[in-house]
């Protein structure tokens, strides 16, 4: 997992540019669509980045392998909610909240 900010930009403004890759989400124990889960993933996690940027990267560019210690998320929601919650526990890590591994 890495997030990446414009390094052509001013430091006194916020970055042009936030990207952020994620190379594999591991649901283990779910029901529900993949495909959907990954959208509404994608969907909440770039607005949260958009809200409230990154964090973790305010010093630049910066790359995790692995975020720990976040918390569990029930089995039972739906596609979208399981999306959308999942979005908010991984951007809780990259905002400094659970174990980085780099």
């Amino acid at each position: 997992m890495g997030v990446n900010r414009d390094v052509n930009r001013d430091v006194s403004r916020e970055p042009s540019v936030i990207r952020v890759e994620i190379g594999e989400l591991a649901l283990h124990g779910f029901r529900a669509d993949p495909e959907r889960v990954s959208a509404a993933f994608e969907q909440e996690l770039s607005r949260l980045v958009r809200a409230h940027g990154v964090p973790m990267a305010a010093d630049g560019a910066l790359a995790v392998d692995a975020l720990t210690g976040l918390p569990p998320l029930p089995s039972g929601l739906s596609a979208r909610r399981l999306g959308q919650e999942l979005a908010r526990v991984v951007h809780e890590g990259l905002s400094g909240h659970g174990e980085v591994s780099r």
